[in-house]
């Protein structure tokens, strides 16, 4: 099984790496990108992604730090699993993992990310912001990041699917649409988490975000024999509707 994640905006920049690493798959894309990167002021880069004056001087600043993890200057290398401090990865808790765990996450937690393209949890990384839908590409051949990483992100992930073996889809669709799905034979389900509110089940975005990461922690913990075997979810009162899903989309309400 392999679950798809998005990446958090906010870093723990202070979290040391522990455990387990790895080197990101397309590392050297990333350098493509920081290149050009490292040409954009910080002014640019806050029109860039629609940040403030002060998280545009900071991104600017790693942007000029960054470099490979194999570097000998890089003494601020991070795990994303760990260092991304979002509300899915609240959910998550990597920081209870036991020991016995590791390999099992390595192996079946993919992080879709903006700057690394796709990611081990325990990939060595630097701190860094760039969202997918950002409107930047290091050539004119592409006019964004999705042109830039979808075949290359498409093609990495289907190369690790066993024969049938299941996507559960947890990354949002801004980060998810990088992915050319049907490319890829594998069985893709989306679990999408509702609330009753005001007569009516819709999704409230902080309550969606952590059950991502809390069902991709409970896939850890309890890997499934069978797919449908996912029906069973309950944590924090959620169960899942056969009314509101349909084959692709399992949606989950409280």
């Amino acid at each position: 099984m392999k679950i798809l994640l998005s990446p958090a905006k906010s870093i723990n920049e202070e979290e040391k790496i522990n455990g387990i690493y790895s080197v990101p798959i397309f590392e050297n894309e990333s350098e493509k990108l920081v290149k050009q990167l490292k040409k954009l002021s910080s002014k640019k880069i806050a029109n860039l992604m629609s940040i403030s004056d002060e998280i545009a001087q900071l991104n600017e600043q790693r942007f000029k730090k960054w470099s490979k993890s194999n570097s000998t200057k890089n003494s601020n290398l991070l795990q994303p699993i760990r260092a991304f401090t979002g509300e899915v990865y609240r959910g998550f808790n990597a920081f209870s993992v036991k020991e016995n765990q590791l390999d099992l996450i390595q192996n079946s937690v993919r992080i879709l990310s903006g700057l690394y393209g796709i990611l081990k949890p325990f990939d060595l990384i630097c701190p860094y912001r760039l969202e997918m839908g950002t409107k930047f590409s290091p050539s004119a051949k592409q006019k964004n990041l999705y042109e830039f990483w979808s075949f290359k992100v498409t093609n990495s992930l289907k190369n690790e699917l066993q024969l049938n073996e299941p996507i559960i889809n947890l990354a949002s669709s801004e980060y998810s649409k990088v992915i050319d799905f049907k490319k890829i034979e594998n069985p893709v389900i989306t679990p999408v988490f509702k609330e009753f509110k005001n007569g009516k089940y819709s999704i409230v975005m902080m309550y969606a975000k952590h059950q991502r990461g809390k069902m991709a922690r409970f896939l850890v913990d309890k890997p499934l024999m069978e797919i449908e075997d996912l029906k069973t979810y309950h944590l924090d009162g959620y169960s899942f509707d056969d009314k509101l899903s349909s084959e692709n989309e399992w949606v989950f309400i409280r």
